[in-house]
């Protein structure tokens, strides 16, 4: 899997900017500003015996991870309300049982008071198992409560220790509670299997993985990531789209996301009036090991079953997200000033043909970023938009006309160049 994916957490929105001239961010809803609440982040360090280890700068991860942290605590921004938790910190002994249940918050989130949280990291020393899907647990109850951004930033040097708990399947249940919380992930150590742990736990929930060698990276990243959730986003709302148009969703322009299991159909509802023009963009993302050769569908309809224009993607299993977009202009109508013209409601259909090998879990589902716009529809018949982006026919008949010109003007030629011959 590819694990650039917080380059592809936008990629819908981007669709829609190139083929429908979308130029700003959408608002969560149209009823909704965004909140001012108080950004939330915990630090989860990995405080297992293997922290021991001196390969960084000369000194132990652990050491490296304190000079981090400090520098990090110096620079919170005053709005972040930062909490600090702990796996593998107490628990020296061979009890797997217990060496699995060793996580703990050692500093609460909250207003951050930097001489309080130092002196509690200055305590830790490195001592037991790897925990990592326990603390990851730990850390989205630690962050529940309220609209703020979420953000877990997870430091470990090494795989968990303590399965059938799979971190990579926790992150995935995180995710799909819909809180949007994102987790990042930070690896000290350049192993191809914590690699991979590490980037499966990131992507399931929108994060980035970064491997780190260095004092002053593991710092450097630490604070951009803490100033990331300081910066305003937009926050997705969670919907769930239904299995047919009667039953799906109202959607009003904003950004939205939603879980689709393998090879599903889901279906949103969209008023559109005349004089608008619906611009709706889809992105699937593979957080997990699937087949190659895949596509996604996102079609308009008419309630009563007639396709109006629809948007295709395929691929081939060279990245982890396949975006498509979609475009239906409503014109004007000609009524008396006093009638306000009624909506017409658009059933939206997102489909997907991913498939995986038989080991893999397909509970719970694919992440789904659904965008919708409404604008103003566009005046000149001549718009492209006029004749719905992603119509098969209008394509084909671009094609069938280039091509009839094509051998028109190679056969004119052809006959010319035959009649100069015979004449010289």
């Amino acid at each position: 899997m590819i694990i650039r994916r917080r380059l592809t957490v936008g990629v819908g929105i981007l669709l829609a900017t190139l083929t429908a001239g979308l130029g700003s961010a959408l608002p969560a809803s149209a009823d909704e500003t965004p909140t001012n609440a108080s950004p939330k982040v915990e630090l989860v360090l990995d405080v297992s015996g293997s922290m021991r280890t001196r390969d960084i700068d000369g000194q132990s991860r652990m050491t490296a991870a304190k000079q981090a942290f400090n520098e990090v605590l110096d620079a919170v921004p005053e709005q972040v309300q930062l909490g600090i938790r702990t796996l593998g910190a107490d628990y020296p002994g061979d009890d797997r049982k217990v060496g699995c249940k060793d996580t703990k918050q050692l500093y609460p989130v909250g207003p951050l008071d930097r001489t309080e949280a130092k002196t509690a990291v200055a305590t830790l020393a490195p001592t037991g198992w790897t925990p990592i899907g326990p603390a990851l647990l730990g850390a989205a109850d630690d962050l529940e409560g309220g609209d703020s951004t979420r953000r877990i930033v997870l430091i470990s040097d090494g795989e968990d220790t303590c399965g059938p708990l799979d971190p990579c399947e926790v992150a995935r249940d995180i995710a799909a509670r819909g809180i949007h919380l994102v987790i990042d992930t930070l690896g000290l150590v350049p192993n191809a299997k914590i690699r991979q742990q590490l980037t499966c736990i990131a992507e399931a929930t929108g994060g980035t993985y970064t491997a780190v060698q260095h004092t002053d990276e593991l710092s450097g990243r630490v604070k951009q990531l803490v100033d990331r959730a300081a910066a305003p986003v937009v926050t997705p709302v969670a919907t769930e789209g239904a299995g047919s148009c009667t039953d799906a969703p109202q959607l009003k322009p904003g950004l939205y996301t939603d879980r689709e299991k393998f090879a599903e159909h889901r279906w949103y509802r969209v008023d559109v009036l005349p004089g608008q023009e619906l611009r709706a963009s889809v992105s699937v993302f593979a957080d997990r090991a699937v087949n190659n050769d895949y596509g996604m569908l996102l079609r308009a309809v008419t309630v009563h079953g007639r396709e109006i224009v629809r948007g295709a993607e395929s691929g081939t299993g060279r990245t982890d997200a396949i975006s498509s977009g979609l475009r239906y202009p409503k014109p004007e109508l000609d009524t008396d000033g006093d009638v306000k013209p009624a909506a017409e409601t658009v059933c939206l259909q997102v489909s997907n043909s991913f498939s995986a090998p038989a080991s893999v879990k397909t509970a719970p589902g694919m992440p789904v970023e659904l965008t919708i716009d409404l604008v103003d529809a566009p005046d000149a018949a001549d718009d492209a938009a006029a004749f719905g982006l992603g119509r098969g026919w209008w394509l084909l008949g671009v094609l069938v006309l280039t091509g009839l010109i094509a051998g028109l003007l190679t056969g004119w030629i052809s006959r010319w160049r035959f009649a100069v011959w015979r004449t010289h």
